[in-house]
């Protein structure tokens, strides 16, 4: 059974793998695209999603893909089907950091923490806040209530916010994807946590930020594709909203001449929120020794992706 794993990780996989795989290691895409031609097992990632989707498209025989990533969106999630390539994701190796960094973005868009700091940069002094809302009593609503929407919903409740999350199967304290719309015009914080898919695909749009209050704000660590982006810069632009913190946007990187950087009351930062830990890749390579032992012993995988779902 052949494995093509990233050389970074062999430190910390290669002493714990089950016997009987035939491990190679790369450094690069050009190298993982040489190699998985004939592999069984692939963790093929690399920072630029071109090349890692080159290099899922070259294994051809794959029965196993690993991911650290959540989201499959570079890939060719039907080829994977059509070959019965099994694909388990990373989902929850940077749930916490990206659950923090959602309540930051909703602590930075109530307090226009922003403008403080282009204050401080200024050397002003200002007399007044430039922000303030409260957390606290608000009311936020959390599309995409998986591993990271909860624990961004219990972040937030400890600062006394009224926490709804929408989920598929409208389990307790949630609603179902067909109610979320009608609880848009009590809402203050919109957290986006979802995967992209056909369905959640522009799923905030012009009708959606029409029927937001004028003074709730939008919290994006989701997908950048969640949004009409075109809708939110004229609801921006017109003040229909307040604003939105996004760490995800469409297209990465933002090009620089792209409207969305000098639209009013748009807070970006720059899908940081994934990076900003040091444990994820120890997470990851964990999950992977966990999965690999599975595999290998016919078990269930852990984060196993419905491809047709895509998440």
């Amino acid at each position: 059974m052949k494995a093509v794993l990233p050389a970074l990780a062999r430190p910390l996989v290669e002493p714990q793998l089950p016997a009987g795989i035939d491990i190679h290691w790369f450094t690069s895409a050009d190298e993982a695209v040489a190699l998985v031609a004939d592999a069984d097992i692939g963790w093929l990632d690399h920072n630029d999603p071109r090349e890692w989707a080159r290099a899922v498209a070259a294994a051809g025989r794959l029965q196993w893909l690993s991911t650290i990533y959540a989201g499959l969106d570079a890939l060719d999630t039907g080829l994977l089907q059509a070959r019965g390539t099994r694909v388990t994701n990373g989902s929850g190796v940077n749930a916490h950091a990206v659950a923090e960094y959602a309540v930051m973005g909703a602590l930075v868009a109530a307090k226009r923490f922003d403008q403080v700091v282009r204050a401080a940069d200024r050397h002003e002094w200002p007399t007044d806040a430039p922000g303030k809302l409260e957390l606290f009593e608000s009311k936020a609503l959390v599309i995409g209530y998986g591993t990271i929407g909860r624990l961004i919903g219990e972040r937030l409740t400890a600062f006394g916010v009224e926490v709804t999350g929408v989920t598929r199967s409208g389990a307790e304290g949630t609603v179902r994807p067909e109610a979320w719309r009608a609880l848009l015009p009590e809402t203050d914080w919109l957290f986006l946590a979802a995967p992209a898919t056909s369905e959640s695909r522009a799923m905030i749009g012009a009708e959606e930020l029409a029927a937001m209050k004028p003074s709730a704000w939008i919290v994006n660590v989701g997908r950048g594709e969640l949004i009409d982006q075109d809708a939110l810069i004229e609801a921006c632009t017109r003040r229909r909203i307040a604003g939105a913190f996004l760490d995800t946007v469409t297209p990465e990187p933002l090009p620089p001449e792209h409207p969305l950087w000098s639209t009013a009351n748009i807070i970006h930062s720059m899908h940081l929120s994934g990076r900003s830990q040091t444990r994820m890749f120890l997470r990851a390579a964990a999950l992977f020794v966990e999965n690999a032992r599975a595999f290998v012993e016919g078990r269930p995988l852990r984060n196993e992706v419905d491809l047709i779902a895509g998440y």
